[in-house]
């Protein structure tokens, strides 16, 4: 019988923690959830859904870099036009040469063209770009927290109760460890590789070497959960194809992440993801290089003359 991607996943999870004790390795965290006490553990598992294409701005303090082009007419009026992202390089946080490269992005933007990011080139997403997905599903584990995105089924592994190694080999993802704080689980990232198209947001908005993210999920009570899906969708229009379960009046959950790195940033920023329960039930496949259609085909064409989604001369069967 096939098996959902994300049970799948969560087999094999278990299946690994399995074999490394098998093999005589270090053993697993302790339970957590047995530690600091079951009651305490927020159950953040399931299928949630923020159908906004970006970060919100936080509460107070320091934001994201915000698009200049905005939506003219229609009940989207005054949001920000995810169709031509032209970011705003007088941001205060950006040093000088991170607003240059915000800048060329958007003037590439502006002119019709697209320029190439992890998104559009098919690329694993790094830490905090790969914020963007309208869907996460979330597993835990007793040693472990898992989080699964849409894009090519993309996922991240946080590691509870562990330090970063002392020499950190970077990745797409960087190295996730991550702890709960009473009702709030707190993920803390560093070694994020410095890919190709290496960007924070999908205003282009680079990184260093020196990037440190770090997230805390916490859930929210349902109408602080739909106040806060509102807000996100003045700054973002939402997408039709991620809606929420309209039934649903649990719980909400609500991302905040601080960014921080001297190479690139003046100073330590935040923004904030608010997720409510989706309406989708099962975990919906969605592979990057079968969708060519979405990635910018017809009249528009890449800035970058090397860039293309992977493609193949010949099918492998």
């Amino acid at each position: 019988m096939n098996q959902p991607r994300w049970k799948c996943l969560f087999m094999a999870t278990w299946a690994m923690t399995a074999a490394t004790a098998a093999l005589g390795q270090t053993p697993p965290a302790a339970d957590t959830r047995a530690a600091q006490g079951a009651a305490s553990i927020p159950d953040l598992s399931g299928l949630w859904t923020h159908a906004a294409l970006g970060f919100e701005s936080p509460i107070s303090g320091p934001g994201p870099v915000r698009n200049l082009t905005r939506v003219k007419s229609g009940p989207n009026a005054g949001a920000s036009d995810f169709n031509k992202p032209v970011g705003d390089y007088n941001n205060p946080i950006l040093q000088p040469w991170a607003a240059e490269v915000v800048k060329k992005s958007g003037e590439i933007s502006a002119s019709g063209r697209i320029y190439p990011d992890p998104d559009n080139q098919c690329l694993l997403n790094p830490v905090p770009y790969i914020f963007w997905n309208f869907e996460i599903q979330v597993l835990q584990v007793p040693d472990k927290v898992v989080i699964i995105y849409p894009h090519d089924q993309d996922h991240r592994q946080v590691r509870l109760n562990q330090a970063h190694p002392a020499n950190v080999r970077p990745t797409v993802h960087g190295d996730s460890v991550g702890h709960y704080e009473g009702d709030t689980l707190v993920v803390d990232t560093v070694g994020v590789k410095l890919g190709k198209y290496r960007m924070a947001d999908r205003f282009g908005t680079p990184y260093t070497e020196a990037l440190h993210v770090i997230e805390r999920y916490r859930l929210l009570d349902y109408e602080a959960a739909k106040e806060a899906d509102e807000r996100a969708h003045k700054e973002w229009p939402r997408s039709a194809a991620y809606p929420a379960d309209p039934n649903y009046r649990g719980k909400g959950l609500q991302l905040e992440f601080t960014v921080e790195d001297k190479g690139a940033f003046t100073t330590p920023w935040k923004g904030t993801i608010s997720y409510l329960r989706s309406a989708h039930t099962d975990w919906q496949e969605r592979i990057c290089a079968e969708n060519v259609q979405h990635y910018y085909a017809g009249g528009h064409y890449y800035s970058d003359s090397d860039a293309r989604i992977p493609s193949a001369d010949r099918p492998d069967f």
